[in-house]
């Protein structure tokens, strides 16, 4: 109300969102679209918060909690649900055998890392209609330092025929980020990119560009906008 946005913000007071898989970039998501009106938010995860899930989240982690062994959609939805009603938990992955409890939702974030999983995931999605954001990282350790990109992919049922070429349908075997690796930052910035082009699509955010893919590669500190509409 301060801003006088308060019609912009109205845009948000529907929707129904679904973030998949909340360990790193997605507990990133989940602060943000907290800090929104949204009605509800879904979490969906299947895995307990660990010492390595706490370093990459945002927040601080308590020893105590961490030695409880929550399950990651608990502890998010306990930190979250202080200042967001609506944070809906469901402890288990989205599977072929469960893509139905996407059924309601008006956006969702896929922040998985399991090439076969989001095939199946991004499938349900365009068949469901229901617009959704890609996160990813592709990290490689050259000369002793870290480079790569962070990518949001934006896919709707107007527009899906870039997805094959941008997002990893594929498990690779020398994925630098699936060691646990710690890049807090780097989720931080692949959940910035996806949240902001989810309020672009929603029109809280002027957008020009109309892009369905933001990498930003951080070794050459360049942003590309691409499959734009």
């Amino acid at each position: 109300s301060r801003a006088g946005i308060g019609a912009l913000t109205s845009a948000f007071a529907e929707h129904r969102v679904g973030i998949l898989g909340v360990g790193g970039t997605g507990a990133y998501v989940l602060d943000l679209v907290s800090k929104t009106p949204v009605r509800e938010i879904h979490l969906f995860d299947g895995d307990l918060f660990l010492q390595h899930n706490a370093f990459r989240a945002p927040g601080a982690a308590s020893l105590g909690e961490l030695e409880s062994r929550p399950a990651k959609v608990a502890y998010l939805k306990e930190r979250y649900g202080q200042m967001h009603r609506g944070i809906v938990a469901h402890r288990q992955a989205v599977t072929s055998a469960n893509v139905d409890v996407l059924d309601g939702l008006t956006f969702v974030f896929v922040c998985i890392d399991n090439g076969p999983a989001r095939r199946t995931i991004v499938d349900a999605l365009l068949a469901k209609r229901i617009p959704f954001v890609d996160v990813g990282m592709g990290l490689q350790l050259v000369d002793g330092r870290i480079m790569g990109t962070v990518r949001a992919v934006l896919g709707t049922e107007t527009k899906s025929d870039h997805l094959v070429d941008r997002i990893q349908f594929a498990d690779e075997p020398d994925d630098l980020y699936a060691s646990n690796i710690q890049v807090a930052d780097l989720n931080a910035i692949n959940a910035a990119l996806a949240v902001i082009r989810w309020k672009q699509m929603l029109g809280f955010y002027q957008d020009n560009e109309r892009a369905h893919t933001l990498l930003y590669s951080f070794n050459a500190n360049h942003l590309l906008a691409g499959d734009k509409t």
